[in-house]
């Protein structure tokens, strides 16, 4: 019982890596209907941000605040600068400029600070607590309630606040939008901002368990992007629920699915996302959408 519980938790601490970067990815659907490749790279150069805050002295929560906010003007700043320019175009391009974004911020990272391991400070004690004989780290649960909290406030604002309605309808139809008159240049660079305002508090969050490095969450954007493909697109809560199944599941299949194992584990999400496509396209939580043709 002891192995099982502690399984399920190491789970739900490494799926909630992976929410913390789908409920960015989402955010950026929600509010333009993109898919952002790019949240990983600006997850990442938003926690240097904080890490040289906190070299300069600055307590870590003051240091991640200062980078939540500038976050939020270089995600605006991508948005308007950069695309701005594809966002009514074919958008298969507006994809490609986001990969673009991508390899921009994990190369401007690298090329300032380096390659090296940086260890980040956590928010959150090194101490463990024991729960139903597993040993847990406060850690880990820091970063699940923290998970959660997000996705709270995610799932309220676009279900209760007129900013959040006002993000999905520019994202669904920009130009009934316009014509109803919402500013949706405006609008598209606030959801940008979001998004990347909330990679910082994710980068943060992740950091100190993956040590700070420009590739730190490279592995970790491919398994929020099936989290968002098999929770939906339009479910915040949607896309946390299923990264936590994909961690829970990768553990328990490693060790009990003898055939699988610590070697093909990786499979495990991607077995998901092949399931729910066939039988649930639009993900479990997702919306069925309905085109008037």
């Amino acid at each position: 019982m002891g192995t099982f519980v502690q399984l399920v938790i190491d789970g739900l601490s490494t799926g909630s890596i992976y929410g913390a970067l789908a409920l960015a990815i989402v955010l950026v659907h929600q509010a333009t209907g993109l898919i952002n490749f790019a949240q990983g790279g600006m997850a990442v150069l938003s926690a240097y941000i904080a890490y040289v805050f906190t070299q300069l002295g600055l307590p870590l929560i003051v240091a991640i605040l200062i980078a939540v906010v500038i976050s939020f003007a270089l995600g605006a700043a991508a948005e308007r600068l950069l695309v701005r320019r594809f966002e009514r175009g074919d958008p298969d391009t507006a994809v490609v400029v986001t990969i673009g974004i991508l390899t921009l911020a994990t190369g401007i990272c690298a090329w300032i600070w380096g390659y090296d391991n940086r260890q980040f400070p956590s928010l959150f004690p090194l101490s463990t607590v024991e729960v139903l004989g597993a040993v847990v780290s406060i850690r880990s649960l820091g970063t699940i309630g923290a998970i959660v909290a997000i996705m709270i406030v995610l799932q309220v604002l676009f279900m209760r606040t007129k900013l959040g309605l006002a993000l999905r309808a520019v994202a669904i139809n920009p130009e009934s939008a316009a014509l109803s008159g919402l500013p949706v240049g405006r609008l598209l660079m606030i959801g940008w901002g979001l998004a990347a305002a909330l990679g910082a508090i994710a980068g943060s969050l992740v950091a100190p368990q993956l040590t700070l490095t420009p590739g730190m969450l490279d592995g970790a954007l491919v398994y929020a992007l099936a989290a968002v493909i098999i929770g939906g697109l339009s479910s915040p809560l949607g896309a946390v629920v299923a990264a936590w199944m994909i961690g829970v599941l990768e553990n328990l299949a490693a060790v009990y699915v003898p055939f699988i194992g610590y070697d093909l584990k990786i499979a495990v999400p991607f077995l998901l996302v092949f399931v729910v496509l066939i039988l649930r396209p639009q993900g479990l939580f997702g919306r069925r959408i309905v085109v008037r043709v």
